[in-house]
């Protein structure tokens, strides 16, 4: 069971990745090779993008 329940949270996690990746506004092969790395080697895809992932468009105050 905790086994089930940690697959899930680090499914969800992969999702939100994938999905600020999909949304940044990094290049269209930054993307792909961003999604492919997060599903690839989904936990060590998933902490490489909250390391150094591609980042949104916000501005700096």
């Amino acid at each position: 069971m905790e086994y089930g329940l940690l697959g899930l949270i680090i499914f969800i996690a992969d999702i939100y990745a994938i999905y600020q990746v999909v949304t940044s506004g990094a290049s269209g092969v930054a993307k792909i090779a961003w999604v492919l790395g997060i599903i690839i080697l989904p936990v060590l895809g998933f902490i490489a993008w909250l390391i150094a992932g591609p980042r949104g468009n916000k501005a700096h105050v």
